[in-house]
C-alpha cells in the first residue's frame, strides 16, 4: 500500500488517497455507491445544511462490505484455499462473509454470543461458519488466530489493516466527489468509530480534497476511547463501561494503525448517550424514513443533541449501518 507524508520528519501514514482510489476500482463492480441525502426537516432543526451518507443501503447493510471486499480480493489466488477468518459483533462479519461468497472462499466468523440474533443469522446466510465466544471472558483474537493457523486461512481484521482502511475510505471518497458535484465544501464531516477504520479512511479521503474540513469522530458516551486518546495524544482505553445499545462500537481501545491516521487527521471527538442515540434512531425512522442501527446513528445523535457547532455550515454525517435487532428497533421507535 502507498502512504502519504505530512512532513519530512514524520512517519508516513499507513494509507494515502491513492490506496483509496485503488480500492474504489476493486469494489466498484460489487459495492453500492451510496448517495448523499439532505432533508429540510433536519436542516431546519439544526440550522445547517446537513448531508447524510446512508451506508445502511450498502451491501450487507453497512459500510463494512467496502473494506472487507477490498481485503479479501487482495488475497493471492494460491492463498485462498484455506479461506478467511474474522472476528466481529456483526457488521464486519457480514461484510467478510459476503465478500468470501462472491470470491468463492470459505469464511469462518468468530462472533460474541450476545451479538444481535439478526446479525448472526444474516452472517450464516452468506454461507459462513459462525463460532460464538463470551465477550467478557474469551479472547476473540486468540480464538480467530488459532482457527486461521489450523486451517491455513487468512485473518481479516476489522480495522487494523491497510486494505480494510482503504476500502472504508471509499465512502469518504464518494462524499468528496458528491460535495464537489454540488459545488459545496464540507465544513464538518462526522463518522462513528469502534476500532477506527471507517473514520480513518474517511478522514484520509476528505482531508486530501478538503484540507480545511474538520473530521470529527462520534462515539457512545463512556465508550469514547478515540476522544480520550485524541486528548491524551496516545492510545488510551475507555473505562469499564458495561454495555451500550451501540453494540457495533464497543472496542476497548483504538487500533494502532487507525490511530496513527486519526491522531493526525481528526479534529476532535463527540459523544452521545444511549438515550440520545435512541432518539436519533427514532428521528431517522419517523422524520426521514430511514432505518439506522444505534451504532450507525451516533453521529446523528450528537448533531441532534447539540454537541456540534454547525450553525450555517455544511455538515456531512455518516450513517454507518442499519443492521438493528427488530425487537430493539421496535422499542426505540415506539
Amino acid at each position: 500500500m502507498g502512504a502519504i507524508r505530512l512532513s519530512m520528519t514524520e512517519q508516513p501514514l499507513p494509507i494515502g488517497p491513492a490506496d483509496i482510489d485503488a480500492a474504489a476500482r476493486v469494489i466498484a463492480p460489487f459495492a453500492i455507491r451510496t448517495p448523499l441525502l439532505s432533508f429540510p426537516v433536519l436542516n431546519e432543526r439544526v440550522g445547517a445544511k446537513v448531508f447524510l451518507k446512508p451506508e445502511m443501503l450498502q451491501r450487507t447493510g453497512s459500510f463494512k462490505f467496502r473494506g472487507a471486499f477490498n481485503k479479501v480480493a487482495s488475497i493471492p489466488q494460491d492463498k485462498r484455499a484455506g479461506g478467511v477468518v474474522a472476528f466481529s459483533s456483526g457488521n464486519h462479519a457480514q461484510g467478510v462473509a459476503a465478500a468470501a461468497k462472491i470470491l468463492d472462499m470459505q469464511a469462518t466468523i468468530v462472533m460474541p454470543a450476545d451479538a444481535p440474533l439478526s446479525k448472526r443469522e444474516r452472517t450464516k446466510s452468506y454461507g459462513a461458519e459462525v463460532v460464538l465466544y463470551d465477550r467478557d471472558r474469551d479472547d476473540r483474537e486468540a480464538i480467530s488466530r488459532g482457527i486461521a493457523e489450523k486451517r491455513g486461512a487468512t485473518l481479516v481484521r476489522p480495522y487494523d489493516d491497510p486494505f480494510v482502511i482503504a476500502g472504508q475510505g471509499t465512502a469518504g471518497r464518494e462524499i468528496a466527489d458528491d460535495m464537489a458535484t454540488l459545488g459545496l465544501s464540507p465544513d464538518i464531516v462526522v463518522a462513528p468509530a469502534s476500532g477506527g477504520g471507517l473514520i480513518a479512511g474517511v478522514a484520509t479521503a476528505i482531508k486530501a480534497r478538503y484540507p480545511l474540513a474538520q473530521v470529527v469522530v462520534a462515539e457512545p458516551e463512556a465508550f469514547d476511547d478515540h476522544g480520550i486518546s485524541l486528548t491524551a495524544g496516545h492510545r488510551e482505553p475507555h473505562g469499564p463501561a458495561g454495555r451500550t445499545i451501540c453494540d457495533a462500537l464497543m472496542a476497548l481501545i483504538p487500533g494502532e494503525m487507525t490511530f496513527a491516521i486519526n491522531s493526525k487527521l481528526l479534529a476532535r471527538g463527540v459523544t452521545a448517550s444511549d438515550k440520545e442515540v435512541g432518539a436519533a434512531v427514532a428521528f431517522a425512522y419517523r422524520e426521514l424514513k430511514l432505518v439506522v442501527e444505534p451504532g450507525g446513528a451516533v453521529g446523528l445523535a450528537a448533531l441532534l443533541a447539540g454537541r456540534l457547532d454547525v450553525a450555517g455550515k455544511n455538515v456531512v454525517i455518516v450513517l454507518s449501518g442499519g443492521n438493528v435487532d427488530a425487537d430493539l428497533f421496535a422499542e426505540l421507535v415506539a
